[in-house]
Formats: C-alpha cells, structure tokens, sequence
C-alpha cells in the first residue's frame, strides 16, 4: 500500500493551494469583511461534505473499482483547476454587488465541484484500504495522516515559495498538474492491474464479535471534536494575524501546523488501534476523553503562552505549539471511527456520515466563534467558553468508558480542578496578553493600552499618548494639529495643492477619524463618505475631543464595508477625489487595494478632473503601479496622486485654503504666531519642490515629487495586480514590536 499511501500525501498538497488561491480569488470581489470570508470558507468545506457522501455513497457499490474512481477524481480536480480562475474572476464580476447570502451560494457553486471531487476520495480510499486491513482505525489513522501531512506541507510551501514566485494563476497550474499525474498514475495501475479492488471483504463475521459505540454516538463525537477544533484554530489565527501585523504568511502557517498536528494526530490513533477484534470498547473512550480534556487545557493555554514567548523569540517558532494541540484532537476521528464502524463493505460509507459530521461540526464552529463569538467576547472569554466545552466533552467520554470508581473519580477530580482552574486563572493569564503580543521584545512590565477593542472584525487598540494600532500595527494618532504634526496629517491637508474644488470626496478606511475630520472640514467639501471595514473605531472616536464631532457632522456618511466591495456594488457613485490611507504594502490582502485591477476600478468612480489620492507605504512597486494605470501622478510623501487630468499644482491655493481652513470652528493657523507662519511656509515650499524638482542642493526626495520623476526612479519596479500579490509575500524584517516612532520619518508610512 505504500505506492497509495504516498499518491494520496501528494493528492493533499494541490487541494491546500487551490483553497489559498480560490479563498483569495473570491475575496478580491466579494470583499474580505468577515461575512465574506465565513461564506467563502463555510461553501469550500460543506463542497467536501457533499463530496463525502458521494464517496461513501459510491464505495458502499458491489464491483466498483475504487482505485479507478479516485484516478478520475484526481483528474476532474485537475481540468477545473486549470480554468478555475478565469470562470472565478467572470462570474464573480457579474455578482459583485449581491447580498451575503447570495454571495455564499454563489461561492458554494463555484467551488462544489472541484471540493466534492476532492471530498469523495476520503471515504472510497477508507473502503479499499479496508477490504485490505480489516482495521478502520489504522486505515483511517494513516489515510488521514498522509493526505493531511500533504496539506500542511502545502501551507508552508505556498507560504515560503509558490505565491511568492509563482503567483495565483501559475500556483493553480502546478496544482492542476500534480492533480493530473496523480489520476494518470493511478488509472494506469488500475489498468495494469487488471482487476478492480472489490473483493467481498472477509469481515462480517468478525465484525458481529465487535464491541462498537452505537454509531449515532460517534456521529455526535465527531461534530462536537470538528466543532471544537475548528472553534480554536479560529482564535489561533486572530492570536497570529496579530502577533505578525497581519501579515499574509501568517495564514499559511497557521494553517499549515494546525494541519500538521491532524496529520500526526491520526498516526497517532493508527498506533493506537493494533488490534482488529476490539473487546475493550471502554478503553478506548478513555483514551479519548484524555487526549481531548489534555487538547483543551493545551488549548486554552495557547495564547497566553506564546503572549509570553514572543518576548523572547520570533513568533514562528511558537508554531509547533499550534501542531501539538490541534493533533491531540486530531486523534480523536481516527479513533472514534474505529470504535463505531464495521470493517466490511459498508466501511467507506460510514466513514462518510462521520467526515460529514466533522466538517458540519467544523463549519458551525467557525460561523460561531467567527461571526458571532468574537462579537460578544475577547479572546480571554472565548478562549474559557471553548476549554470548558471541550473538558466536558473529555469528562462525558470519560464517563461513558465504564471507569472502575477509582478511575471515576481520578477523572471527576481532574475534570473538576481543570474547570476551576480554567475559569480562575484566565485574568492573570490574559491580562496583558495584546501588549505583549505587539510589543513583544519591547514589551515593559506593567504596560497596558488605554483602550482595546475586539470585534469580528479585528482588534484595534490604543496606547496612552493617543497613537492607535490596528491588527497590532501602527495606524495613526488622534491628531488633526498641523503644527505640531506628529502623524504627518499634512497629507490630507495637500488635497488642495492639487485639486482646486475637491466638493465630494470618498475616503477608504476611517481609523482615528483624524483624517475624516480634515476632509469634513475642508472649505471646499459638500459629502464625505467614508467606507470602514472595522466598526470598532465608531466605538473610539467619541472618546477624543479632537475628532468627536466627526460622527456629528451632516456632511458625513460612514459606511461598515469592504472598500472594494461597496465599490462595485455602487457603480454610478462618483467623486472628486477618492482618499484610501492605505496599510502597509505588505500586509495581508493590502494588494486588493494597490492593484492594476483597484485602480482601473478606482477609474470608473471619479468625475471628470478626479483624483485617486492612496499611501503606497514607499513602495516603489506602489508608485510604478499607479504611474502606469494614470498618465498624470504626483507623490506627497509616501501618498500618490494619479488623475486622468492634469495636476495643477498652486502653491498659492493651498496658502489660501490653509488660512481659511477652520476645524470645529477652530482656524488650523494663528498667523499672529511666528511658529505658525513658519510651518505655513514650510508646507507652501513642498509644491516648489515639486515644480522645480533639480534645485541644486535639494533634497533627492522631496516632500513631493512629479510624475516624470516618479517614473524614471521606478523604471525597474514592476506592477502590481491581483494575481501576483505585491509585496504580501515577501514582508520586510522584523518590526521591533509592531510600532513605529512617534515622531514619524519621511520612510515611516503613518495613518
């Protein structure tokens, strides 16, 4: 079996990159709020519950040749994969702009095919390896760990290589031609074999000996165990996303360790199930209960454990943690099967019913603790509800193997002193769990955030002296003072040193609100719509006098959504100017907003004379891209002006517009103040620069700088678009705690 053992390894790692590249693919238009994202993933794991039951379905057939099967199988994944991408991006632009719920079933029909082919070889191997072994447990335990050990590899693979190099189209040909050798290997030993793998296995009576668990009761296990497991990896992911600024890789690795950790798990349980005729039912559910009750207090200690390590080193190397919790649990489906399922023709088929109950199990985990869970609780609470959940789960199993009264009540106390352990510890644990996960090697004994706000969303929080982090990364300050500018506010300022009646503006992200209260004040502005993907901020505005009356204001209208996504769903909406304050380049699906793809989108929403105004975080790619989208372009610091119209830079526009600019009825300049005059000349003198760009002795980049100099300076940088992702893959070193300086530098890209 080893030949099968090691086509079925590599059968894993194509399905993890489709689900990366497709996952990616869908989010670019129906947008990367969390509704979306639990849709997309919710449609790719019930595709493998329908792909499940068609395999058990099918295996449980007299004479039919199973190997043949999963050959033809391998080979629909692969003639789907090859055109999966063009058929995604044509019928994702036609349905851009539906509800959620449509966005869901939409999605499901993408992508049930291709995850239902890949559904239906679980069960059909299970049977054929069955009929061979006479052992479900050993048959499941290895099929389960080769095929997700291949996955995981996959997740690191994609991570470190494939979508660095390769990008989204070329990563999904590689996938589809290893799908492909895959079904042309495996036909091709079934036609040299020249039989079919459907002899009658010689079980049945051996099976009537067997001391199962009513198979309703594993049906239920493995729900509660893919419930539990998918509710942690959820929480396991924001911990992560965190610790890395959101960064891409983050993803990838998570998932690759908690894939990992399944992976061993199940070999795990196959050394566990030696025997082929088990009389000792009840030991075996001990067995489980520990790994589970031992998986959840592992669990629950997760995130204050590597809130501690990260201190000390970089946080990857906390990953095998992940693998160790997630493959205790990762045991428990190998195991239940084996105590619940006859090893005869019918194996594969109820195999099937228990994969389904794992990924429904799986799926409302994640639509709970993702979407609803995270906005009731922080992930203290959550982390408590999940431990308890699963060390009653551990004590029901335990309960249910027959202990002797000594074991009963070893397990009652066990059980018992790890809830009130779990429930007592969590506020020291947790405590200051978020400032050491940013600052990390810069964290300071006893410093805590002024206010942390948790959401589906995300996580933002903000440091005494009013700078605010989101996703644990620098984000702005509550600031709209230009003189003392220490979060270079300037930027939104500069609107009218190149746009001279900028009436309706749309503005990308909301973050402090800072910015927004520039605009909504600006003389010239009739509406301002802002489009904010995290509500969290609307909760911290109010506690800042300086942007307060933001949410007040009659000229503003505040949207919770994606950017890109509302975009789409508002084609007749169109502006003067459009501002996105963009995070850093190399962030998590910061692409979807830099793009060849975004821009040309960004196009068709301005009016004649508009400007899309966006911080490219000094990437160079950033800059080029835009200059090749737009014939007119200009840089302000680390933001882009790009127009299809002329620039007209003024310097005497903006001194104009600056004298009589007033915030809450405040002037932004006291002009009887010497320091004031200064900062005001200062700023007039960064259009100069820009119009006369060779000024001997001038700084070699300037505040601002025109388009042909952007050009030649960039000439060797090459776009960005949608398929190949930027800089998201390759992320600059390490970020001494996820902070930059207070006092910003013309190379720190400020919010």
């Amino acid at each position: 079996m080893i030949w099968l053992y090691v086509l079925f390894f590599i059968s894993g790692f194509p399905a993890l990159i489709y689900q990366i590249v497709w996952q990616r693919a869908l989010f670019a238009i129906y947008g990367i709020n969390v509704e979306s994202v639990t849709v997309v993933v919710s449609a790719f794991m019930l595709g493998l519950g329908v792909g499940s039951l068609l395999g058990g379905y099918i295996s449980e057939k007299p004479g039919v040749p199973l190997l043949a099967i999963f050959g033809f199988a391998e080979l629909g994944v692969s003639a789907y994969g090859i055109s999966s991408l063009h058929l995604f991006h044509r019928v994702a632009n036609m349905t851009g702009g539906l509800s959620t719920v449509q966005t869901g079933l939409i999605a499901f029909v993408l992508v049930v095919i291709p995850t239902a082919l890949m559904g239906a070889t679980l069960p059909l191997l299970v049977e054929h390896v069955v009929r061979v072994s006479g052992n479900v447990g050993r048959s499941v335990g290895v099929l389960y760990f080769v095929n997700t050990l291949g996955s995981a590899t996959a997740c690191i693979v994609a991570g470190k290589v494939s979508m660095r190099h390769l990008g989204m189209s070329a990563s999904v040909v590689s996938a589809a031609a290893i799908n492909a050798t895959i079904g042309i290997t495996v036909l091709a030993y079934h036609v040299r074999r020249g039989r079919t793998s459907t002899g009658k296995p010689a079980f049945d009576e051996i099976g009537q000996r067997l001391q199962l668990i009513p198979f309703w009761v594993g049906i239920v296990v493995a729900g509660i165990a893919g419930f539990i497991s998918l509710s942690y990896e959820i929480v396991w992911y924001r911990l992560y996303s965190f610790v890395s600024a959101g960064s891409a890789k983050s993803f990838a690795y998570v998932l690759g360790f908690f894939l990992a950790g399944i992976a061993f798990g199940s070999l795990l349980a196959r050394l566990l199930c030696r025997d082929q005729v088990r009389q000792n039912r009840d030991r075996y559910l001990r067995t489980i209960a520990g790994l589970v009750i031992i998986a959840n207090v592992l669990g629950y200690l997760l995130v204050p454990i590597v809130a501690h390590l990260v201190l000390y080193v970089k946080y990857q190397l906390t990953l095998p943690l992940v693998a160790v919790t997630a493959g205790l649990m990762g045991a428990t489906f190998p195991l239940v099967s084996h105590i619940c399922v006859k090893p005869d023709q019918r194996a594969g088929a109820r195999l099937s019913y228990l994969y389904v109950s794992n990924i429904v199990g799986s799926v409302l985990g994640s639509l709970l603790v993702g979407f609803v869970l995270m906005d009731a609780f922080g992930i203290r609470q959550i982390s408590v509800l999940l431990a308890l959940f699963g060390v009653s789960l551990g004590f029901a199993l335990w309960i249910s193997g027959k202990p002797s009264p000594a074991q009963r009540n070893l397990g009652i106390g066990v059980t018992a002193a790890a809830a009130v352990l779990i429930a007592l510890a969590s506020g020291p644990l947790f405590d200051t769990v978020y400032a050491r996960l940013q600052y990390k090697d810069l964290y300071q004994p006893g410093a805590r955030f002024a206010h942390i706000v948790e959401n589906k969303s995300g996580v933002i929080t903000v440091d005494p002296a009013g700078t605010i982090y989101g996703g644990g990364i620098y984000d702005g300050a509550f600031n709209t003072d230009l003189v003392n500018d220490r979060n270079y506010v300037f930027r939104a300022f500069a609107i009218s040193a190149f746009h001279p009646a900028p009436r309706e503006i749309l503005e990308i992200g909301l973050s402090s609100g800072s910015w927004a209260q520039v605009l909504a004040n600006h003389p010239e502005v009739e509406k301002l719509t802002i489009v904010e993907i995290n509500p969290g901020y609307l909760e911290l505005i109010p506690k800042y006098s300086n942007v307060a009356e933001l949410l007040h204001n009659p000229k503003v209208e505040i949207v919770i959504d994606d950017g890109r996504r509302w975009l789409v769903r508002n084609p007749r909406r169109k502006f003067d100017v459009i501002l996105n304050n963009t995070s850093f380049n190399w962030r998590e699906h910061t692409t979807n907003l830099l793009s060849v793809e975004f821009l040309e989108l960004i196009r068709r929403h301005l009016k004649p004379g508009g400007v899309y105004y966006y911080n490219t975080t000094d990437s160079e790619r950033a800059l080029r891209t835009g200059a090749a989208v737009f014939p007119y372009v200009l840089r302000v610091a680390n933001f882009e002006a790009v127009s299809d119209s002329p620039l007209n830079l003024d310097a005497e526009r903006w001194r104009q517009t600056l004298t009589s600019y007033r915030i809450d009825g405040k002037p932004v300049f006291d002009l009887r103040l010497p320091r004031d005059q200064e900062r005001m000349e200062e700023l007039v003198s960064y259009v100069k620069t820009a119009e006369h760009p060779t000024v001997e002795g001038q700084d070699p980049r300037p505040m601002m700088e025109n388009g042909d100099s952007i050009r030649r300076r960039t000439a060797g940088s090459r776009v960005i678009t949608d398929d190949n992702m930027g800089t998201e893959w390759t992320p600059p070193g390490h970020i001494p705690g996820n902070a930059l300086p207070s006092v910003p530098s013309q190379a720190a890209p400020q919010r």
